[in-house]
C-alpha cells in the first residue's frame, strides 16, 4: 500500500507523538515545520473552545509558512482522539476537526470504527495505537490508514513487545503505513525502524526536552539527567501499563517498588493526592540519549543528519 498523498513532503520518516499536557500548537507548528508530523491530543485544548482556536492558529501559520517557503518540505499535522465512554468531548471535538479537515487523526484505545469513515469524508488518514497484534487486526477491520505499534520501551501507555517481533509479525498480513514507537530518539534510531519494516518512527520523549514543550522545566531536566535503568513500568497510576520517570515517583513522596493501596477515582493516599502527568511523568527507555534541551526545529536538523550520516555508513 502506497504512502497517502500528505505524508509524502517529509524531510524526515518521524511522527511527533502526542503528549498529553506537554503538546501544543508552538510545539506542532515547529514540527511540521522542520518536516516531520507534529500532533497533539485533543483534549490538551482547555477548555473544549479552546481546541478551534489551535486549529485555526496551526493550520494558517502552516499555510503561511508554505507560502512563502514553497520549496521546505513542511510536514501536515495530525490530532489524537482518545476512544472512550470517559471522553464526552469527543462528539465536539470530531466536529472542530472537521471543520478544519485535519489531515491526520490518531486514535487510541477502542477500535475507530466510527471515526475512520467520518475521516475519510473530509480527505483525512487515522492512524490506530496498538500493541500486539490483536489490537492490530482489530483496528485494520476497522478501515484504518495506519498503524502505530507501541513497543517495548515507549514512554507512558506502552505495550511489552519486542519490535523485532511486533513489526514482522504485523507485516505478515498488514502492508500499509506502520509507526514505530519505543526508545526512539535518534537518527539511528530512525533508521533502524525503517531497515526493520517500519515507514514511521514514533517520537514522544525526544521532544518533552524542546524549548516549545509545555512541560515543567524539572521534568525536561529530569529527562536529561536519566538512563533506561530510571524508567518504572506499572499500571498504578491511570489503571493500564505504562513507563514513567522513577525521579518523578520518588519526588511524589512514593516508593516505587512499595506503592500503597490507593483510591483509583482520587488517586489520594491520605493527604497527598498524586496525579499522573501532572506529577508523576511518562518518559521511554530512551532517555539515555538526550543530553540537552533545544528548539525542535534543531533536533529535527540533529536526527536529519544522523539519519544520513547512518545511512551513509550502512552503504559503504
Amino acid at each position: 500500500m502506497a504512502l497517502p498523498d500528505q505524508m509524502k513532503n517529509m524531510s524526515l520518516p518521524v511522527i511527533g507523538s502526542p503528549l498529553f499536557i506537554i503538546s501544543n500548537p508552538d510545539l506542532v507548528i515547529a514540527q511540521c515545520k522542520a518536516g516531520v508530523i507534529g500532533s497533539f491530543p485533543a483534549l490538551n485544548a482547555r477548555p473544549a473552545e479552546l481546541l478551534d482556536q489551535w486549529l485555526e492558529r496551526i493550520t494558517r501559520e502552516l499555510a503561511e509558512y508554505k507560502a512563502a517557503n514553497p520549496n521546505v518540505e513542511v510536514a501536515p499535522y495530525a490530532v489524537n482522539q482518545i476512544i472512550h465512554p470517559s471522553n464526552d468531548r469527543l462528539a465536539h471535538d470530531m466536529d472542530v476537526c472537521a471543520k478544519y479537515k485535519v489531515p491526520m487523526i490518531i486514535t487510541s484505545l477502542s477500535a475507530p470504527t466510527e471515526i475512520v469513515p467520518r475521516v475519510h469524508d473530509w480527505g483525512g488518514v487515522v492512524f490506530h495505537d496498538v500493541i500486539n497484534v490483536r489490537h492490530a487486526k482489530k483496528a485494520i477491520e476497522a478501515g484504518v490508514d495506519g498503524l502505530i505499534l507501541v513497543c517495548a520501551g515507549a514512554g507512558g501507555h506502552a505495550g511489552t513487545q519486542s519490535p523485532f517481533a511486533l513489526v514482522q509479525e504485523v507485516r505478515k498480513f498488514w502492508d500499509g503505513p506502520i509507526a514505530l514507537s519505543g526508545a526512539i530518539a535518534t537518527g539511528k534510531a530512525v533508521l533502524a525502524a525503517r531497515a526493520l519494516g517500519a515507514d514511521f518512527a514514533y517520537v514522544g520523549t525526544r521532544f518533552i526536552a524542546t524549548k516549545e514543550a509545555n512541560a515543567d522545566q524539572r521534568y525536561k531536566d529530569m529527562i536529561v539527567g536519566s538512563g533506561a535503568e530510571d524508567i518504572f513500568y506499572t499500571p498504578y497510576f491511570t489503571g493500564v501499563h505504562g513507563n514513567y520517570l522513577t525521579k518523578s515517583i520518588t519526588g511524589s513522596g512514593l516508593d516505587p517498588n512499595n506503592l500503597p493501596a490507593r483510591d483509583k477515582s482520587s488517586m489520594s493516599f491520605g493527604s497527598t493526592t498524586v496525579k499522573a502527568w501532572r506529577d508523576v511523568w511518562g518518559a521511554g527507555q530512551g532517555v539515555g540519549t538526550i543530553d540537552d534541551i533545544l528548539p525542535a526545529g534543531e533536533i529535527v536538523e540533529r536526527m536529519r543528519r544522523e539519519y544520513r550520516e547512518a545511512k551513509a555508513a550502512l552503504c559503504a
